[in-house]
């Protein structure tokens, strides 16, 4: 698998190993991998953009897993070159070396989609509109995995905002907000779909071992459209803060991102923030239709956004890292 350093792929590993499937990671020498050394996982140096090291990685595998992608990048290029070409690249490998597996799951992203209108939830085959060029690479990304069908038994998952342990901004939301910082995000109305990552990690699962997948790109959410503010509460509440918040306004939040892409243009690295990253938030609606993935494969929500934040929470506490 790649991508197992990250968000949802260290617990898809983390999963896996419970199990007690064999696990092959694809890591760079710069991953962190602290998480996955506690799990009984084979680490397999390598690159999305190094060819020979996909060929070495997926030898003999029975599934792949394609997770890895950088989110945030300072040029086009980047996207591109890790993104789409790093998926062709791995595809090419799985030809070579791996024409017999089983099941090549992609796991993509809504921003490959491209927002919603206000209170439409978008399906499958409604028409892709990415407006960042992280969806429009995966989004390419897609486009080469369904070209190879016929060739290969593959299959595709949207997951939409995604909350668990380990997410990064929700764990900067958590500590913001602990600090009784509260940033004022979205219009007040659903504006986003989410899931938890177990949820994630389920329906990745499903579309591996479930034949009716072959082909196929699914959204996956937990059913209920959120305005931003509502994770917000959410937290704050688990955490027994009521009141006194120093609350942010869009404006303030937009010259911090400003500052933030001129530091990392500066250092030559990706912005912690983006203004588009606020944007997106404010602007538009991120609304997504679940339902395909729960006729076809059975999926089934297990956790919504408050048990989730509650877990998370707790999961901080324990870790000591609040």
């Amino acid at each position: 698998m790649t991508g197992s350093s990250g968000f949802i792929g260290g617990h898809l590993a983390e999963e896996l190993a419970k199990r007690g499937d064999e696990i092959y990671s694809l890591v760079r020498k710069t991953s962190d991998t602290r998480w996955l050394e506690k799990l009984n996982v084979k680490l397999v140096d390598g690159d999305c953009r190094d060819k020979e090291s996909l060929r070495r990685a997926v030898r003999g595998m029975d599934y792949v897993f394609h997770l890895a992608a950088v989110i945030s990048a300072p040029d086009w290029e980047t996207y591109r070159d890790v993104n789409t070409k790093g998926t062709q690249n791995l595809i090419e490998a799985c030809f070579e070396k791996a024409p017999g597996i089983k099941r090549f799951v992609f796991v993509s992203s809504i921003a490959a989609c491209g927002p919603s209108a206000a209170g439409r939830r978008l399906k499958e085959d409604d028409p892709c509109r990415p407006i960042s060029d992280y969806g429009r690479s995966k989004l390419l990304a897609e486009q080469i995995v369904l070209g190879h069908k016929n060739r290969l038994p593959v299959s595709i998952l949207r997951p939409p905002n995604v909350l668990g342990p380990r997410q990064k901004e929700l764990f900067e939301s958590i500590r913001l907000i602990r600090r009784r910082i509260k940033p004022l995000i979205g219009s007040g109305e659903p504006q986003t779909s989410l899931a938890s990552v177990e949820d994630v990690v389920k329906a990745v699962l499903l579309a591996a071992e479930n034949e009716k997948s072959q082909g196929q790109v699914y959204f996956v959410t937990d059913g209920r459209d959120y305005a931003w503010l509502e994770i917000a509460d959410a937290i704050a509440e688990f955490m027994g803060i009521k009141k006194f918040f120093i609350k942010v306004p869009y404006g303030l939040q937009y010259i911090v991102a400003l500052v933030s892409e001129l530091s990392g243009w500066v250092r030559g690295k990706a912005p912690l923030v983006s203004r588009e990253h606020i944007v997106a938030t404010r602007k538009y609606y991120w609304l997504y239709d679940g339902s395909k993935i729960e006729k076809e494969l059975g999926f089934r929500v297990g956790m919504d956004m408050r048990a989730t934040i509650r877990k998370t929470i707790a999961w901080y506490q324990g870790q000591g890292l609040l």
